[in-house]
């Protein structure tokens, strides 16, 4: 049930601040803004709370593929609402809290061979940077396919009112860059804390995990080296991106999946 009211919030605002941009809806701008404030900051106090309670146990964590799914969706109507609040950003805005939406719908969804892990508050510490530096990179994917579907539109000429929807494609691509730098700095620490936490990081069951998470450590921060010292920008730079977003989803999703549906192991 708390799926559904949590869903229902987030895509009113979604549809708020997406129709709030568009010159038809100008007169209803500011109800539409304060509705879409409103719902989308309940939905994401709702959606925290109930989040805390599923994987907040005694002495562990608690952490479903569904559940880590709408952890991230958090992160996108958290990142949405405060993209609200500038003007240009509330139709990538509107779009992320319907991602959020979809992600919510998992919550408390059970898992295949997961139980709540005992862990110790180093290793809760590491899981959550983990877990936060997924969720920034996933807006950042979504911020790059945004930034892509934009020049398209711009290259094919296609000038109608729903250009009210994107923001400037250069300040689209600045938030692209911020948001890489920060999600970088935390799957960099994560990698760090992972390494020095564990002895087995290149066991059998881990090994592809571990690669897979270096790559796309690896490839951000070419991305990152490139914007620096050779102005990269554009395609170059948001297929780059989403390859590394592609490894990462592969290191953290594919192997829970792997590990835990198909041979039915604890990803711990």
């Amino acid at each position: 049930m708390f799926q559904i009211t949590i869903l229902f919030f987030y895509i009113i605002a979604g549809v708020s601040f997406a129709l709030s941009r568009l010159p038809r809806f100008a007169s209803r701008s500011t109800i539409l803004l304060s509705l879409a404030f409103l719902t989308g900051v309940a939905g994401l106090a709702w959606h925290g709370q109930t989040l805390w309670n599923l994987t907040l146990v005694h002495d562990g964590l608690s952490l479903t593929i569904g559940n880590t799914a709408s952890l991230i969706g958090l992160q996108l109507a958290l990142v949405a609402l405060l993209g609200g609040l500038q003007p240009t950003f509330r139709g990538l805005a509107g779009g992320l809290l319907v991602l959020a939406a979809g992600a919510a719908s998992l919550t408390g969804s059970p898992s295949p061979a997961t139980e709540a892990a005992t862990l110790s508050w180093q290793v809760q510490a590491h899981v959550l940077i983990s877990l936060f530096a997924y969720g920034l990179l996933t807006v950042g994917a979504i911020v790059a396919l945004f930034a892509l579907l934009q020049e398209k539109r711009l290259q094919a000429g296609q000038l109608t009112s729903i250009n009210q929807l994107f923001s400037p494609l250069e300040t689209t691509e600045k938030m692209l860059f911020g948001i890489t730098t920060a999600g970088f700095l935390l799957l960099l620490l994560a990698v760090s804390s992972g390494f020095a936490l564990f002895e087995n990081l290149f066991a059998q069951h881990l090994v592809h995990k571990t690669a897979l998470s270096l790559l796309a450590l690896a490839l951000f921060g070419i991305l990152l080296a490139g914007r620096q010292f050779a102005g990269w920008r554009g395609k170059r730079a948001v297929y780059l991106y989403l390859w590394g977003f592609a490894a990462l989803c592969l290191a953290y999703f594919g192997s829970r999946y792997i590990l835990e549906v198909i041979l039915g192991r604890s990803w711990h």
